[in-house]
This record gives C-alpha cells, sequence and structure tokens, in this order.
C-alpha cells in the first residue's frame, strides 16, 4: 500500500482514517504532533489551519507516496487555499469526510469546488465510521 499523508482542518477525520486504514479501533483524539502509523502518516489540524506551519507539512510530506487533502463538509469553516497542492511534487487527493451527516448536497458541491480549486487530481467522498466510500479509498491507495 502506498503511504498516504493527511492534512485537513482539526476535526475533519484524518485521524480516524489513519485508523481505519490500519484496521485499528475507532476512537477520537486530538493529534498534537505528526503521528506515524504504518500506511499513513496524521498531521494536526493546526498545521493546515495556520499558513505559517505549511513548512511543516511540506518536510513530513517526504516520507509520503500520496498526499490528501481532508474535507468536512459538516464544518462551517473550511479554507484550503487555491493551487494548495501546487507545493507538493506528489499526487495530491481530495477526501470529502463525513458524507452521510450533511445536511444538503450544496456541502458536497462546496467541497469538491474547494478540493478542485485547491489542485487535488482525484476526489473520494467516504463515511469512515459507517465505511462508506472507504474501499474505494483503499483500492486507490493499494
Amino acid at each position: 500500500m502506498k503511504k498516504v499523508i493527511f492534512m485537513g482542518k482539526t476535526g475533519s477525520g484524518k485521524t480516524t482514517l489513519c485508523q481505519k486504514i490500519d484496521e485499528l479501533e475507532l476512537k477520537y483524539k486530538k493529534t498534537q504532533s505528526v503521528e506515524l502509523y504504518n500506511n499513513s502518516i496524521d498531521t494536526p489540524g493546526e498545521y493546515m489551519e495556520n499558513r505559517k506551519l505549511y513548512s511543516a507539512l511540506m518536510v513530513t510530506s517526504a516520507d509520503a507516496d500520496i498526499i490528501a487533502l481532508v474535507y468536512d463538509p459538516t464544518q462551517g469553516e473550511n479554507y484550503i487555499a487555491p493551487g494548495f497542492a501546487g507545493m507538493f511534487c506528489k499526487t495530491v487527493i481530495g477526501i470529502i469526510t463525513k458524507i452521510n451527516k450533511i445536511k444538503n448536497k450544496e456541502e458536497i458541491e462546496l467541497a469538491v469546488e474547494k478540493l478542485t480549486m485547491a489542485g487535488v487530481s482525484e476526489i473520494f467522498k467516504v463515511d469512515t465510521i459507517d465505511g462508506l466510500g472507504v474501499t474505494e479509498l483503499l483500492d486507490y491507495l493499494n
């Protein structure tokens, strides 16, 4: 399996994705520092929320094969800078999480728009808790 690094806002579902990929028990915990899993790298949401910390994401991504921008459409503020993917010389994918919790399809459309503007090459829609879309993501990473 290709090693993937998850980047996104605090609470977007990065840790849960890491746990799901490694077939661990799903339990919420706030990621305080970069955490390495067997097949993934989990980054603190603050790295994405503070542009001064983008360099930490760039350095940490050196150990990954694929960059994944994680977007939670249920959060009010979800900012990913246009062209963000251009900082990396690797494949950058988008993952829209918590799709079973959306209130209307406009939230998904906005997420797709933001990830497309960021420059991702492919977008996956998942609900990690319910397992929706996870098989497709795992197939891609394999």
